[in-house]
């Protein structure tokens, strides 16, 4: 694949995640095109494909894994068929860009893995904060040695019943059913957080937490704490809390190290605060790209046209899953 000029690329699952966030991307990265598009009601799938300047649409997603036009194929359905169509693209001699949680649990991830390995095929992770520029500024910080040694993480997500993050009230609202999602909101949010996280500092190595489902409004858990430690021996803490009073919503991410700390959001801002003892703090301020997986799938692009690296893999998108089931059960 790396002679190939041009990435063609099918969508297996056009739902909301398609709309801004990831489908017009492989439009608009260079080196990349949307040939055809599949979703298991047939009308929204032509719909999308009008709307999105699409050549074709499926509703079976076998015969957009097999299209002779379609190289790759990026799964955009919720967790518990990534691993499904992850084997069906593999099989295919086809690289595979699925979105996060990469699976619903840590063996499935696995299985994905061996797959794509066997069939020769890379296999990417929808974990876009690698590679945007908040976060970037927050590696670059980190990697500065600017505020020194690294000593510990703190990870603070707290939200009411019905977060603002996600569209909480919708009837299908897979996200809090574990044999879809594998967990709740902590397996779609914290996934991002900890998957940054190692990003910044490699494998976490043990980690143990408590969940509970405290409001018995949905079948998940609605709150998670764990503690985790890194192979270099950086420590860390997390609070994820979802059924908090209205109005006491705290979300940050706050990197302590042996000359100063770094704290930033995961979601929504897009500011990070750099304090440095004896110097007055700094803030920096990041506008973000209008289809946000856009920098990260030019990078898979890249890596398929043999012209770069991405560095959200299915080995490390596995990782992640291995993080929060220690943490979550």
């Amino acid at each position: 694949m790396k002679d190939k000029k041009e990435i063609r690329w099918g969508i297996v699952g056009v739902g909301d995640v398609c709309e801004v966030k990831s489908g017009p991307a492989f439009q608009k990265v260079p080196g990349s095109r949307l040939v055809a598009v599949m979703r298991r009601n047939g009308e929204k799938a032509k719909d999308y494909a009008r709307r999105h300047q699409v050549p074709k649409w499926y509703d079976d997603a076998d015969k957009l894994i097999n299209d002779p036009e379609v190289d790759a194929v990026y799964i955009a359905t919720p967790p518990d068929s990534h691993e499904y169509y992850a084997l069906k693209v593999a099989t295919a001699g086809k690289p595979v860009y699925v979105e996060k949680p990469m699976a619903r649990t840590y063996e499935e991830c696995l299985t994905m893995v061996k797959a794509c390995a066997a069939a020769k095929v890379p296999l990417f992770v929808a974990y876009y904060r690698r590679a945007l520029p908040n976060f970037l500024k927050v590696k670059e910080l980190v990697d500065s040695g600017v505020i020194g040694e690294i000593r510990n993480v703190d990870i603070k997500l707290v939200k009411p019943l019905q977060p603002d993050i996600i569209r909480a009230n919708e009837a299908d609202n897979w996200r809090v059913h574990p044999e879809v999602a594998g967990g709740g909101y902590f397996y779609d949010l914290a996934s991002h957080q900890l998957d940054f996280l190692d990003y910044l500092f490699g494998p976490i190595k043990q980690a143990q937490g408590i969940s509970a489902n405290q409001a018995g409004q949905y079948p998940a858990e609605d709150i998670v704490s764990g503690t985790f430690r890194f192979e270099t021996g950086v420590t860390g803490q997390g609070l994820w809390c979802f059924n908090a009073a209205i109005g006491s919503d705290q979300e940050v991410i706050t990197i302590l190290g042996s000359q100063g700390q770094i704290s930033f959001p995961c979601f929504g801002d897009h500011h990070v605060t750099l304090e440095v003892a004896g110097k007055a703090s700094q803030t920096f301020q990041f506008d973000m790209p209008e289809h946000i997986q856009q920098p990260l799938i030019q990078l898979v692009v890249d890596e398929l046209s043999g012209k770069g690296t991405c560095p959200s893999t299915g080995f490390t998108g596995a990782r992640t899953n291995w993080v929060m089931g220690e943490i979550c059960g």
